[in-house]
């Protein structure tokens, strides 16, 4: 095992375990090789003695059946190794959009990540994706342009699109030496040192270290002095040792790289062929180096479930227990929930409070995870990631703590569903074990939805695409030996409404005795989001709290349900600012009838207008077929935003309705003779035009 730190830097680092400590991941656009780096990283660290590639469906991230007859990555794979004297908790994401919440839950807990990027393509559409993913929760991130032995790789141009694309201030702190078939090494510009490969080894631990070829000695220095440029905005002492045109130390230039990344949203970029082991251990120092440990993440705030005061514990043993529930897996012998462990200590066999439920949980025991393979602990203290029995109740996105000191990190948004599908078990006697598997499904996974139509009696799944429902059916096959029959995909529609009105809604029925009495003046407006909202504006008591409780729910309820068409109603603002009810015939069931007839009444004013998902489109063809590719796309109401080149591949972006894009694979197989390949991604909902809809 080799390491490219300097010994005066390892004789500074830190001491204890939890600043030895990285909780990080891969992330990517689909086939940036994510998995294959993090094999290189296992057998590297001596945590696999044989790799598995993926496309032989062997990689050991790769475990369930899915991925490898696919070889993709569908569920993020959790596993942990150490690498000079540090240990490296590590979660493989997948890459493809519709498992993007695999990401999303992934990012949510992680203090830095590895952001592979193609050589040949650069940053991607699904890179898109992942780097606002990153934004969002404020991740730390090193760049690794992998790849660089493919024909057409472009190192510069990759970095390129890391900033124009993503906009980010990434800058190389090595260059290669050579490109695509003649890569044979890396410049390092931190130590300004060469380290070339042998041609005929793809040992990782078999390199040479050198002076700089005099052919690459001019681009290095170039290339380093923008580096320090970059860097002096975050450091006086390196701006007064330019000034003075005096060389930094190293010491000095990686603690200011190290600043920079987990403070200042810099982006070192790295480089390497993680197939050929090419460029590992300089990632993995990268990883202790220049990436956040817990300690550097400081006190993850929170509030407290009652007073919604914002409060923090540090990440220490010492402190009140503070964990988060990131993922559920089911397993035949008991479904594992992964957690984060922010403050304090989680022991097995210990009774933990989940603020949300306002219940207590017994966790039974705890495991270190290798992927499919697990090693019992006593104890997870703050900063580690672990899996842990006999969690009954707690779900994606809970709050682990005491019940004396209690605090809760907030939830996951996740993207809604954008297609559906019917499903029904082939024997009828089936349809309850049916309904409980979907159950489980849907506890592991927030994007896969589960409901049954209330006039059809249908089951229908809803998810993030094709392929992710496509997978949900083939679990129910391979996994619980369940054989169902399926409808064919339907598309998530929604609606809004175009324009505002105001009304009052009058719930008011006598049938002898005790009538019904509910009356809300309502003031409904477009805004144009996601969401429903509700404004209480009333005044002087005239509905109490309980009744336009009531009230509200009716209202979501119906507009959530979709009304006439049956697609959700949102974007909606609802103001309720007077009403009326009555000391006797009032009540919850009335003001709940009264909500749902102010949804009615706001469909009759409001004209809604039916939306579509609209999915953002990246075909990459050899140039012989960029005629037919265009035309297939103009003919799915498509609308072409860019064609550009990339080597010698050219890449069509547009948009497309989700509605088109039915087998989209198989048809560009065909056109593109099996050349050609796509990605996509969510670009929100437009209107449905009008000579499409029959009703």
């Amino acid at each position: 095992m080799c390491s490219l730190a300097l010994g005066a830097t390892k004789r500074r680092r830190a001491k204890s375990p939890m600043e030895r400590t990285r909780n990080i991941g891969v992330v990517a656009h689909i086939d940036s090789g994510k998995t294959t780096i993090t094999e290189r990283m296992l057998k590297l660290t001596g945590r696999i003695h044989r790799i598995g590639e993926v496309h032989d469906g062997e990689a050991k991230m790769d475990f369930l059946k899915e991925e490898r007859e696919r070889g993709i990555t569908i569920g993020s794979a959790v596993t942990f190794f150490k690498w000079d004297d540090s240990s490296i908790n590590l979660i493989d994401t997948p890459g493809h959009v519709d498992f993007t919440a695999e990401v999303e839950r992934s990012l949510r807990i992680l203090d830095g990540a590895i952001l592979a990027v193609d050589s040949v393509a650069g940053a991607q559409a699904q890179t898109e994706t992942v780097n606002r993913q990153m934004n969002k929760y404020g991740v730390a991130r090193l760049a690794f342009v992998n790849k660089m032995d493919r024909v057409g790789a472009d190192f510069a141009n990759a970095v390129k699109s890391l900033r124009t694309r993503l906009g980010l201030e990434a800058a190389p702190i090595q260059i290669p030496v050579g490109e695509g078939p003649e890569y044979r090494g890396i410049v390092d510009l931190v130590r300004m040192v060469q380290i070339n490969y042998p041609d005929q080894s793809d040992d990782p631990g078999e390199f040479v270290e050198g002076d700089i070829e005099d052919a690459y000695l001019d681009r290095a220095r170039q290339a380093r002095a923008t580096l320090l440029e970059t860097l002096s905005h975050w450091n006086d002492e390196l701006v007064e040792l330019l000034l003075e045109e005096s060389e930094p130390p190293v010491e000095l230039v990686m603690e200011v790289l190290r600043h920079a990344t987990c403070k200042e949203n810099f982006v070192p970029v790295l480089l390497g062929a993680a197939l050929r082991n090419r460029g590992v251990p300089a990632l993995l120092d990268a990883v202790l180096h220049y990436l956040p440990s817990p300690i550097d993440q400081g006190a993850v705030v929170g509030h407290h479930p009652k007073t919604e005061e914002e409060i923090a514990f540090e990440p220490n043993p010492e402190s009140p227990l503070g964990a988060l529930v990131f993922k559920t897996v089911h397993h035949p012998s008991g479904d594992l929930t992964f957690v984060r462990v922010y403050s304090g200590c989680l022991e097995s066999g210990s009774t933990v409070y989940n603020p949300r439920l306002r219940k207590t949980e017994r966790i039974g025991r705890l495991y270190l995870v290798h992927a499919s393979t697990r090693e019992s602990v006593e104890a997870a203290k703050a900063g580690q990631i672990v899996a842990c029995t006999s969690v009954k109740l707690s779900a994606t996105g809970d709050t682990l703590c005491t019940r004396e000191k209690p605090i809760v990190y907030g939830s996951t948004t996740f993207a809604r569903p954008v297609i559906s599908m019917a499903v029904e078990p082939k024997v009828n006697s089936q349809r309850d074990r049916l309904g409980m598997i979907l159950g489980v499904i849907a506890r592991e996974d927030p994007t896969f939805q589960v409901q049954v139509d209330d006039e059809t009696g249908q089951t229908l799944i809803s998810g993030m695409g094709e392929l992710h429902l496509e997978v949900v059916v083939h679990r129910l096959h391979d996994e619980f030996k369940l054989d169902v029959s399926t409808g064919k995909p339907r598309v998530a529609y929604r609606q809004t409404l175009s324009r505002p009105a105001a009304f009052e809604a009058r719930y008011v029925k006598q049938t002898g005795g005790s009538g019904q009495f509910a009356v809300a003046k309502v003031q409904i407006t477009p805004t144009g989001g996601e969401e429903v909202e509700f404004v209480d504006k009333i005044t002087q008591g005239k509905i109490t709290k309980e009744f336009l409780t009531a009230f509200e729910r009716g209202l979501r309820e119906h507009f959530e349900g979709g009304g006439a068409r049956g697609a959700p109603i949102l974007g909606v603002r609802a103001l309720v600012d007077d009403g009326k009810m009555h000391e006797v015939d009032s009540s919850q069931a009335a003001f709940y009838a009264c909500g749902a007839l102010a949804g009615r009444m706001a469909e009759e004013r409001c004209e809604p207008v039916l939306l579509e998902p609209i999915m953002g489109v990246e075909v990459t063809t050899p140039e012989e077929y960029l005629g037919a590719v265009l035309g297939d796309i103009n003919s799915r109401r498509g609308i072409v935003r860019d064609v550009g080149a990339e080597g010698p591949v050219r890449v069509v972006s547009a948009r497309v309705p989700l509605a088109e894009l039915a087998a989209y694979s198989t048809t560009l197989r065909s056109l593109t003779s099996g050349r050609g390949d796509y990605s996509m991604e969510p670009q929100g909902y437009e209107r449905v035009p009008a000579s499409l809809i029959s009703s």
